[in-house]
């Protein structure tokens, strides 16, 4: 596939999915983003989504799924970078991003929040496709989720034979 194509067809999956994986180091990381600027914008850390820190120029692979039936469809790479408050991209990344997510406090204030608790990325495609249709790996991808301290209460209930017989008749 051409540079061209790669990157075109890359731009597409990214303007419609929401959530992609971000494979770099040892595991891939479930991330919602938008795709703006003419690249993969996030935001992580204070009280947004969780992600360890991607240093500057890294590469990174993007596996993005299909919206149809939620398979793999695509895997690129790309360089990811800091957004500094401020910066030529930091108005357009995070006018994107506040419009893109949900359940904001309050959408005014939130690029100023980002810029003192949060890190905002974008990730810039290369061109170099890892796997597109027609060229997919066997592999499973499966991974041991990772270690948390969350726990259970303890057991549950068992709860046997609770649904309601009959209805109650109205009138």
């Amino acid at each position: 596939m051409t540079d061209l194509l790669a990157l075109a067809l890359v731009a597409e999956l990214g303007k419609k999915t929401g959530v992609s994986w971000v494979r770099y180091a040892e595991r891939p990381h479930a991330v919602w983003h938008v795709w703006a600027d003419e690249a993969l914008c996030l935001v992580s850390g204070g009280d947004e989504q969780p992600l360890p820190d991607i240093e500057d120029g890294a590469r990174v692979e993007v596996v993005m799924r299909s919206k149809d039936n939620g398979g793999r469809l695509l895997t690129w790479v790309g360089t990811a970078s800091v957004v500094p408050p401020g910066s030529e991209h930091w108005e357009p990344v995070t006018t994107a991003l506040v419009a893109g997510r949900l359940n904001l406090a309050d959408l005014a204030t939130a690029a100023d929040e980002w810029a003192r608790t949060s890190v905002v990325r974008r990730i810039v495609p290369t061109g170099e496709l890892v796997e597109e249709p027609g060229r997919l790996s066997d592999d499973a991808h499966r991974a041991v989720p990772a270690p948390t301290p969350a726990t259970t209460r303890g057991r549950l209930p068992r709860v046997l034979h609770r649904r309601v017989k009959r209805r109650p008749k109205l009138s």
